[in-house]
């Protein structure tokens, strides 16, 4: 059977805090920003999440990396302005240092009061933000089988970027020990974390029929309410990257969005040269990601062939060593190499602890908090 050749276009989404300047607390502000955004000649498209605090933005689909990078650009500094016109800032992290999930207004809408009263208090506490890197795969049968055994392989690679974007360090103004909390939290809800393998387009299909038969996805929102790390995406032609945590610089959301692509690129060149990537097995997937979760790029991951703990930086040169062959031509070696610029400066966890930290820490908890606020809403602007 010949191999379909996937176009590997890209998309991105990102989920941004909306911040009052001078409490430095979230605000629920969504509404206004949706009405803003219907007055601009050319509309952004912003979505509201489930909470009225918090902002989605969706990127064009692209054909490389350098459109990416543009989009995203160009969505944030629209946004950033937007806001700051309005007497508001934004920032990207995936916790806010201190907000409560208790003192959030909840988005009106029918798909939200149905998600609400399906989930109750795990959907409550979903004071989260994420990012999604979609890949292009083509929407013929053969195609969609390639992008289920794609999937399957790459689900092993997803932990490693989960520790390069962390930025979720806090929790109700506490300093977690964790760099990516929000994982803790998303991980409550159903059919999320790490997918298991299937054998075919066909075989997921089944699974996703069966749970629609049984009323798991809902009436109001008709699209399959199937969260896991990596999925096929319900609607589009993509294989979609969920698991990190939400990128504070662009540089890093760029990097993190290149890596997946670039991946997705190795992995269907193996197979077109009769090889593969080895099928890991869920339990010794989600011991890396627990690793990631805790520790960040700090960390050690399992080499499960060799079977021990390899440092983290060790295993990123590896991983920018298997990718070399592809991408020159995916146009993506500067963004894809940028992992050694997170490794040397930390990720966003790491940098909001080192704020936190200056600015006196749990001794001085409310100040050094609100430090980490200012700290976010400027890297998110950087680049702008």
């Amino acid at each position: 059977m010949a191999i379909p050749t996937p176009p590997l276009t890209m998309g991105i989404e990102e989920e941004y805090q909306i911040i009052d300047p001078e409490t430095r607390d979230l605000y629920a502000y969504i509404s206004k920003l949706l009405s803003l955004d219907k007055q601009r000649k050319t509309s952004l498209d912003l979505k509201p999440e489930f909470m009225q605090s918090q902002v989605e933005v969706g990127s064009q689909v692209c054909d490389d990396i350098k459109g990416i990078r543009a989009e995203v650009i160009r969505l944030r500094r629209a946004v950033c302005e937007m806001a700051e016109k309005n007497g508001v800032q934004i920032a990207a992290a995936s916790t806010h240092p201190f907000a409560r999930w208790q003192d959030q207004s909840i988005t009106e809408g029918v798909r939200y009061k149905e998600l609400l009263d399906d989930m109750q208090g795990v959907a409550r506490r979903l004071l989260i933000f994420g990012m999604h890197v979609h890949v292009g795969f083509g929407s013929d049968e053969a195609s969609k089988d390639l992008m289920i055994e794609i999937m399957n392989q790459a689900r092993y690679f997803i932990p490693h970027l989960l520790a390069l974007s962390t930025s979720s360090p806090f929790w109700h103004g506490r300093l977690t020990g964790l760099k990516s909390y929000r994982s803790v939290v998303f991980e409550s809800m159903p059919r999320t974390g790490i997918p298991h393998t299937f054998e075919s387009w066909d075989e997921f299909k089944s699974y996703e029929n069966m749970l629609s038969r049984v009323g798991a996805f809902g009436k109001a929102d008709k699209q399959a309410k199937i969260w896991w790390d990596i999925r096929p995406h319900p609607i589009f032609d993509t294989l979609e990257f969920r698991i990190s945590d939400i990128c504070t610089t662009v540089d890093e959301a760029v990097c993190i969005a290149a890596l997946f692509q670039a991946i997705c690129s190795k992995l269907i060149k193996l197979r077109r040269q009769n090889m593969s990537w080895r099928r890991y097995r869920y339990m010794h997937i989600t011991e890396n990601k627990w690793r990631a979760v805790r520790y960040g790029i700090d960390g050690e991951l399992v080499d499960f062939g060799r079977e021990t703990e390899v440092p983290f930086n060790v295993l990123m040169e590896e991983l920018l060593e298997l990718l070399d062959d592809v991408v020159d031509d995916l146009g993506s070696r500067q963004e894809v190499e940028y992992v050694r610029t997170i490794l040397e400066k930390g990720s966003s966890a790491d940098r909001q602890i080192a704020v936190y930290q200056a600015h006196g820490g749990d001794e001085n908890r409310e100040e050094a908090l609100q430090g980490v606020v200012d700290h976010l809403v400027r890297e998110t602007q950087l680049g702008l």
